[in-house]
């Protein structure tokens, strides 16, 4: 067992890697600009109003637009969503544009776009947003949700790509 003063980003990271969760893409825009993220970091907060969370890293400068679009877009990837996954994490090297191509989006109320053929999405209005470290932890009041057929969900576990 280590005690905290030897835990160390690296350590925490391959901690981390064990740790299981679902592959979600995060959307948002702003006037005629859009963006998307890859994440795991996102969970149900309340069903009563609906509320969910999502962590961003603070420190790449194209997330600010998340911070200050007031809305964004949930969208858990299912299976047949790895290319997809991929793109909005940055493995493929895709321009923006390009990513926003791989799939289908559309919008419900807030304007944010949401993955037609999502597992589930979650249209969100941002209610608050704290600073945690190197992320900023973005409450999301859910406006609208969209849900499609049950299929296996993407889980990202031991740096690497499984379904459920």
């Amino acid at each position: 067992m280590l005690d905290r003063q030897s835990m160390g980003p690296a350590l925490y990271r391959d901690a981390m890697s064990r740790y299981a969760g679902h592959v979600q893409l995060v959307t948002t825009a702003l006037g005629s600009e859009r963006r998307g993220v890859t994440i795991t970091a996102a969970c149900s907060v309340s069903d009563n109003p609906a509320t969910v969370l999502i962590c961003l890293n603070n420190s790449n400068v194209k997330n600010e637009i998340f911070f200050k679009s007031g809305v964004f877009a949930l969208n858990a990837l299912g299976a047949h969503h790895q290319g997809l996954a991929d793109a909005f994490s940055g493995k493929t090297g895709l321009s923006n544009d390009e990513r926003f191509a791989s799939g289908t989006f559309e919008t419900l109320v807030t304007g944010a776009p949401v993955l037609a053929d999502a597992l589930a999405a979650f249209d969100c209005r941002v209610i608050e947003i704290k600073e945690a470290s190197t992320h900023n932890i973005i409450f999301g009041e859910v406006m609208a949700v969209r849900f499609s057929e049950i299929k296996p969900a993407l889980i990202y576990m031991n740096r690497d790509y499984h379904t459920l």
